[in-house]
C-alpha cells in the first residue's frame, strides 16, 4: 500500500469522525474500530472486484466504495445510496481526497438507470441475498459478478437465491476480526 493511500485513508477517517459529531453517519465511533470495520473490512473485497466499472449499492458513508476507489484508481466507482446526508458526505470525501474515479448518486437501486451495467456490483450488509438480487441484480453486466459482503456464513439465505443466479462463498480474512466472521457471496447469472 502506498503512502498516498495511507494518507487518504487517514484523512477519510478524520472527516468521518468530524462529520459524525454533527450528523449520525455511522454507529462506529472509535478510530481503531473504524480502521478495522470500515477500511480493512472494505479492502478485504479488493481481490473479488472484476472489470473496470464498479457499483457500490447502499454505500452509506462510502463503504466499501471509498477505500476500494483509493486503492484501485484505475477503476471507476459509482457509490449509490438513498440517504441524502450520507451521499453528501461521500461527495465531500471524494472532493477532499481528489478521487476522480468516483461518482456519488442519491437513488434507490431499483430506480437507478445509468444506461449501462457494471462489471462488479458490491453491497455490504445491505439486505438478504434474495432481496439484493431483486433490487440490484439488473445492474450486473453480462459475465459480471455481484459481490455480497456478509458477516457469518449465510446458510439460510443461500437456499433462497433465485434462478438463474449461482453462488460461491468465500471466507474473508479481515485483520482485527475473528476468523469466520466475514464472508463474501459471489453471485453470477447462469448462462
Amino acid at each position: 500500500m502506498t503512502d498516498t493511500a495511507e494518507r487518504r485513508f487517514s484523512r477519510l477517517l478524520d472527516e468521518l469522525e468530524r462529520w459524525n459529531r454533527k450528523v449520525n453517519l455511522t454507529a462506529i465511533r472509535e478510530r481503531e474500530q473504524m480502521q478495522v470495520l470500515h477500511i480493512a473490512d472494505s479492502l478485504a473485497a479488493r481481490p473479488l472486484l472484476e472489470g473496470r466499472r464498479i457499483l457500490d449499492v447502499g454505500t452509506g458513508p462510502g463503504f466499501p466504495g471509498l477505500p476500494l476507489a483509493i486503492i484501485e484508481p484505475e477503476r471507476e466507482f459509482t457509490l449509490l445510496d438513498t440517504n441524502n446526508k450520507k451521499i453528501r458526505f461521500v461527495e465531500h470525501a471524494v472532493a477532499l481526497l481528489g478521487l476522480d474515479n468516483v461518482i456519488a448518486v442519491k437513488a434507490r437501486a431499483e430506480d437507478y438507470a445509468p444506461g449501462q451495467r457494471f462489471d462488479t456490483v458490491i453491497a455490504r450488509a445491505l439486505a438478504s441475498l434474495p432481496k439484493l438480487v431483486d433490487i440490484a441484480g439488473h445492474h450486473v453486466g453480462e459475465g459480471g459478478v455481484f459481490v455480497a459482503l456478509k458477516g457469518r456464513y449465510p446458510t439460510e439465505e443461500l437456499q433462497e437465491i433465485p434462478a438463474p443466479w449461482s453462488h460461491e462463498v468465500i471466507e474473508l480474512d479481515v485483520p482485527g476480526l475473528e476468523k469466520g466472521s466475514r464472508h463474501a457471496v459471489l453471485l453470477r447469472q447462469a448462462d
